[in-house]
């Protein structure tokens, strides 16, 4: 049988394995995913589970549950043969191993893009995984616990100051989210106001979300503004080193919480396979998803989603080729799956062609930038079209569901602020309590001498 080998569970890997599994006949190809995760992460409600207003798990897709005709292996594929069409796959803690495929997919997403600051590396955390907004949650909520018994000073004020980097989409739906989050949680700190909470977002262009209008850009700052959340225009991080933020402006600012959006990557796990790359580590595709190699298509391997340079044959990709967003994504995999197919039955594949439907943001409960072409909607009407845009975007019905009664059982009760931090560390409590033989305990009182 015909084995098609997808890298990558994320939009594009999932998509196209979901179409797949409705395209293809009983036997014609069996279809395996290999991921290191079990499942695909809906990226769009991550500043949202960050903010309480989405139980993290139902922000995710379970792999297996929603692929049942579709083998999912949880590793990293540490290697790729074309010429023997072999991948070399790696469970985490387990030795590695060969698979052999017909048709390689190759949907390994993006992951953040940093630079080479000082501390960035050791004190920020992005915005792209379950795992990061739940971490951040967590730690916010933590802090404002402990800042709240705190004396006025520079303990307490670095507890409670945010700094996001990056002002794109991702940057100021989280930045937004976290401040709303924050506002809704001082009723329960009578010792805490809101003139005590410190929310900055750095951004080295002269302007934030290029995906909307100017005006509507103004309209974001100024609301921000309005809720006590700055944000630095023309302004660099230099310095990062302990949480002591050095910014190109003159300002120096200390924080527990540093987060990282300043852009994307694609994943560099291809460089030496062979397999053509642009000068940004982008897989070279054509139009109709199959990798080439300049004007060589080659068989049996295809690429989509964030880690493809793929042509935009609408005319608004930026050089000429998609952006990294989810609305390509999707729609890749989908025209992926069609093509796959359609070469196995010796059909013509077709090119990939979508215009950009617009783009719709969430800034915390009740606010909201919507824009289309010249038409922008802003405030709370924006914010209802963004919740029922990706609750219904976000695939499968179990989990638009489980979205939607979110919401719902928030309109009652309000947002979950309970943080479950040291789950980050589960065997603490017991490791602080368990006997242990007289020989270690020994042992342990002469290393701590």
């Amino acid at each position: 049988m015909t084995r098609i080998v997808i890298v990558g569970g994320g939009y594009a890997g999932f998509y196209t394995a979901f179409k797949l599994e409705k395209l293809l006949r009983r036997g014609e190809a069996e279809v395996v995913v290999i991921d290191p995760l079990p499942y695909m992460t809906y990226q769009p409600f991550l500043p949202e589970v960050a903010a309480g207003s989405i139980e993290a798990r139902h922000a995710i897709v379970p792999l297996r549950r929603h692929l049942p005709k579709t083998r999912v292996i949880t590793g990293r594929v540490t290697g790729v043969d074309h010429a023997k069409k072999k991948v070399t796959v790696t469970p985490e803690g387990f030795a590695d191993f060969s698979l052999d495929y017909d048709h390689l997919v190759i949907t390994a997403g993006a992951v953040s893009r940093t630079f080479p600051i000082p501390g960035v590396a050791d004190c920020a955390i992005g915005m792209k995984t379950i795992e990061e907004a739940i971490a951040i949650r967590d730690r916010v909520i933590d802090n404002l616990h402990v800042a709240a018994d705190l004396p006025p000073g520079k303990a307490r004020d670095r507890l409670l100051t945010v700094v996001v980097i990056g002002g794109g989409f991702a940057g100021i739906e989280a930045f937004a989210e976290l401040r709303s989050m924050v506002s809704a949680m001082l009723k329960e700190f009578p010792t805490l106001s809101i003139d005590d909470t410190h929310f900055h977002l750095i951004e080295a262009m002269d302007r934030i979300m290029p995906e909307v209008s100017l005006k509507s850009s103004l309209w974001v700052i100024k609301n921000l503004e309005q809720r006590q959340a700055h944000i630095h225009l023309n302004t660099q991080l230099e310095n990062a080193v302990d949480g002591k933020l050095k910014l190109s402006n003159g300002m120096t600012i200390e924080t527990d919480m540093v987060i990282w959006t300043a852009g994307v990557k694609a994943h560099s796990m291809l460089g030496g396979t062979g397999i053509p790359l642009d000068d940004r580590e982008r897989i070279c595709a054509g139009a109709d998803l199959r990798v080439v190699e300049g004007t060589e298509v080659i068989e049996g391997l295809w690429s989509a989603g964030d880690v493809a340079r793929v042509p935009d044959l609408s005319g608004g990709g930026v050089g000429g080729y998609c952006v990294p967003n989810a609305q390509h994504a999707v729609r890749q995999g989908k025209v992926l799956a069609k093509n796959l197919v359609a070469v196995l039955r010796e059909e013509e594949p077709k090119n990939y062609v979508h215009k950009n439907l617009g783009a719709v943001a969430g800034l915390g409960v009740g606010y909201g930038v919507f824009q289309s072409g010249n038409f922008a909607v802003t405030g709370f009407l924006a914010w209802v079209m963004h919740r029922f845009y990706h609750g219904f975007a976000i695939p499968m019905f179990e989990r638009k569901a489980r979205v939607f009664t979110n919401w719902l059982v928030h309109v009652f009760w309000g947002r979950d602020f309970s943080s479950v931090r040291k789950v980050q560390r589960p065997r603490e409590f017991f490791e602080e309590f368990a006997t242990r033989p007289a020989s270690e305990t020994k042992k342990a009182k002469v290393l701590a001498r």
